[in-house]
């Protein structure tokens, strides 16, 4: 498949998204746009409405150039020492999430080895490792913040715990399925040479693994950021992309939000991007590449 058959449909997407955008933020920004008109006892015809609409300071739905221009004066024309800088946001998100996620992901291997090596660990912790799922995160969050914050915790680690939270489980799953990819013929290859469990796990087991934990790591690398971020609402700590939504939010700055959210986007993507390379690179080196 030719580079050009590989990208096309992805920049048809996008083309087709940025041109409803376009069509809905005229839609929805015309109330404003008219009641300006009514107040003034003026008509509008369609390019002033358009017009009108696209440059809203404050509009429901700001268009794609006005998020870029957003992001664009947040990162270049402001000291990411300074908190309208969206770098001071993103790396605060940025520092959060990467702690969360080393601590998910540290907690998910040790989780994964001991519920394929014992068996009563699997039957005992695997469900509630499931249930702990199913609780609402922006119920457990303040929550935990609170409790943190009372015994002394503030900053970086309750968000980085609520952040681990959500990125342990991915990992937990794909790397028990990972643990367990070995087939029967192996494990008896390796019972024959009398080797240890240790040596079954490091020789066999884990090399094994790898393409289960790569695309695991993917996951809970999403999921830390979105921990990060949800971690940042109730925290009040005045940093981070979520808190700069939140604000937004509050103050009724569309831009704030749809750059905060984008910056996110962004960040997501620069991240998995990374694990993705590493895969590649690790995995051929293991002659593993698929």
């Amino acid at each position: 498949m030719s580079e050009k058959s590989k990208f096309f449909p992805v920049i048809s997407v996008l083309t087709v998204i940025v041109i409803l955008w376009y069509g809905f933020s005229v839609v929805l920004n015309s109330p404003w746009a008219f009641d300006q008109a009514k107040r003034n006892t003026i008509s509008l015809s369609f390019p002033e409405l358009v017009s009108k609409t696209w440059s809203q300071k404050r509009p429901k739905l700001p268009t794609p150039h006005q998020v870029a221009s957003e992001m664009w004066n947040t990162t270049v024309h402001q000291k990411i020492t300074s908190k309208r800088s969206l770098v001071y946001h993103t790396w605060i998100t940025f520092s959060e999430t990467m702690f969360g996620f080393l601590l998910g992901t540290s907690l998910g291997i040790l989780l994964a080895i001991a519920i394929v090596h014992n068996r009563a660990t699997a039957i005992s912790v695997m469900p509630w490792i499931i249930t702990s799922q199913t609780i609402p995160i922006l119920a457990l969050a303040p929550m935990i913040i609170v409790a943190l914050g009372s015994a002394g915790f503030s900053g970086l680690l309750p968000i980085a715990i609520i952040s681990m939270y959500l990125s342990f489980f991915p990992v937990v799953v794909g790397m028990v399925k990972g643990l367990r990819s070995p087939e029967r013929l192996e494990l008896d290859q390796m019972k024959t040479w009398s080797a240890s469990g240790p040596q079954v796990l490091i020789k066999l087991r884990l090399p094994k693994s790898m393409p289960f934990f790569f695309t695991s790591l993917k996951l809970g690398m999403a999921a830390a950021l979105v921990g990060a971020i949800v971690g940042e609402l109730p925290s009040g700590g005045g940093g981070g992309l979520g808190f700069r939504m939140l604000s937004g939010s509050t103050f009724g700055n569309t831009l704030h939000i749809w750059s905060g959210l984008f910056s996110a986007a962004l960040l997501a993507a620069a991240l998995i991007t990374f694990i993705g390379i590493l895969q590649k690179v690790i995995l051929k080196k293991m002659a593993l590449e698929l």
